[in-house]
């Protein structure tokens, strides 16, 4: 299997994780990532961009089958509001394309919140950071990669 720069990084910060690829599926969306994968769709992530009204970017990981809630997504990070960042800005701020963002290795470092549902499980799923690719970690681990912090943001 390919190596993407996530488990490159996740390697060289001697993080465990396992991985995962779809390429030759036709999975597009995340749900049909969690399906090919046969993975509980809760347990699978996704990973979205915010501009917030400071023109400040935050980054919220959620379950592939729900909706970020922006309201509470701008309370977590205390923000007046955000809104999605549009998909042509995506690739010029983070280095990744719609369908392969990583919460891992973006060209800059943003607060990064995952939903409060991540705690339910020992490890879960997310884009490795290239369509077809999804790595499998703790949450916990992740705490000297990425500046994260764990709320309820979803709908």
């Amino acid at each position: 299997m390919e190596k993407t720069n996530v488990m490159r990084i996740l390697e060289q910060k001697k993080i465990d994780y396992k991985s995962y690829s779809y390429v030759g599926t036709d999975a597009i969306s995340g749900t049909e990532v969690a399906e090919v994968l046969n993975e509980d769709p809760n347990r699978v992530f996704k990973t979205l961009v915010t501009v917030s009204n400071t023109n400040n970017y935050y980054v919220f990981v959620i379950p592939v089958n729900k909706e970020l809630d922006l309201k509470k997504a701008a309370k977590a990070v205390g923000v007046k509001s955000v809104s999605m960042l549009k998909q042509k800005d995506l690739l010029p701020l983070t280095g990744y394309i719609h369908g392969g963002c990583s919460p891992i290795g973006m060209k800059k470092s943003f607060l990064t919140t995952f939903d409060s549902t991540s705690k339910n499980y020992e490890t879960i799923m997310f884009s490795a950071g290239k369509i077809g690719y999804q790595v499998e970690v703790n949450i916990n681990d992740l705490l000297g990669i990425i500046k994260l912090q764990v709320a309820d943001i979803i709908v």
